[in-house]
C-alpha cells in the first residue's frame, strides 16, 4: 500500500496544479510524490540471471507475477540454461509452465526465443535492444524489463497494463499503443527516473489506481489527476 499523502505532498495544489494543468507541468509533482509513496518498488519476478528474467517475463503475459513466481521456482531448478529449453518435448515444457495460461504460445516464445540464443548469440541473452526484439516472444516492453533488471542498461521505459493504465489516466499519454505511449512517458520522464519509475507506476496500478474501480478517494495524486473521480 502506498504511503499516506503527507502535508508537503498535497502543496500541488497550492501551487496552482491541477489535473487540466499541461502534463509538462504536473509531471515532476506526480513523479516525486509517487516515488515517496513508493520508496521500495522493484520488479516482482524473481529470477538470478538474464536467462531467468526473459522466461520470467515471457511467463508473466496475462498472468500474475505471484503466480509466475510459484511457477519458475521450480522451473529454473530443471532449466538453467537456453539449451535445457530445447532438450525436452515441446510438451513438457507446456506442462511445466501450464499454470501461467496461454501456455501453448508461450513455451513456443520460449522455445524459439531459447533457440536463437544458441544458435546466434552462443547461448547468452543479448544484453541491447537491437537483439533482444529479435528473439521469439520480446517487444520492447520485454526487452526494457530485461535490460534494466539484469543488465543495469535503460533505453526506455517498460509499458505494461499498469503503466498503460495511468500514463492514459494521469495525462501522460493519450495514445493506446504501448510504444506510442513509451515515447510520450520519456518526453516528460527525467532519463534518469525511466527505470525505477515504471515500478512506482507498477505499483501504485496495483495498489489504487485499479483497472475497474481506481480509489481515488486514497490516491495521492487525485488532484493532479484529469481522470479522477473525486
Amino acid at each position: 500500500a502506498p504511503r499516506r499523502r503527507s502535508g508537503r505532498a498535497a502543496r500541488g495544489c497550492a501551487a496552482g496544479l491541477g489535473g487540466d494543468t499541461p502534463i509538462e507541468q504536473r509531471a515532476p509533482e506526480i513523479i516525486r510524490i509517487l516515488s515517496e509513496a513508493y520508496p521500495d518498488a522493484k520488479v516482482a519476478l524473481r529470477f538470478s540471471n538474464p536467462l531467468e528474467m526473459l522466461v520470467a517475463t515471457i511467463l508473466s503475459a496475462q498472468c500474475t507475477d505471484e503466480k509466475v513466481n510459484e511457477v519458475t521456482a521450480t522451473l529454473f531448478v530443471k532449466y538453467r540454461t537456453a539449451e535445457d529449453y530445447l532438450k525436452v518435448p515441446e510438451d513438457e515444457l507446456k506442462a511445466d509452465i501450464k499454470p501461467t495460461g496461454f501456455f501453448n504460445q508461450k513455451a513456443i516464445s520460449i522455445r524459439e526465443a531459447c533457440r536463437r540464443i544458441v544458435e546466434v548469440y552462443d547461448g547468452r541473452v543479448p544484453d541491447t535492444m537491437e537483439d533482444l526484439i529479435t528473439l521469439r516472444g520480446v517487444a520492447r516492453k520485454t526487452a526494457n524489463i530485461v535490460m534494466g533488471n539484469a543488465f543495469g542498461k535503460v533505453e526506455g521505459i517498460a509499458v505494461d497494463t499498469h503503466v498503460k493504465r495511468l500514463a492514459n489516466r494521469l495525462g501522460f499519454s493519450a495514445q493506446s499503443d504501448p510504444d506510442k505511449i513509451e515515447q510520450d512517458l520519456m518526453r516528460v520522464i527525467p532519463r534518469d527516473r525511466w527505470f525505477d519509475f515504471t515500478y512506482v507506476l507498477i505499483d501504485h496500478g496495483r495498489a489504487v489506481c485499479i483497472a475497474r474501480k481506481p480509489k481515488c478517494e486514497i490516491c495521492p495524486v487525485n488532484h493532479l489527476c484529469p481522470s479522477s473521480l473525486i
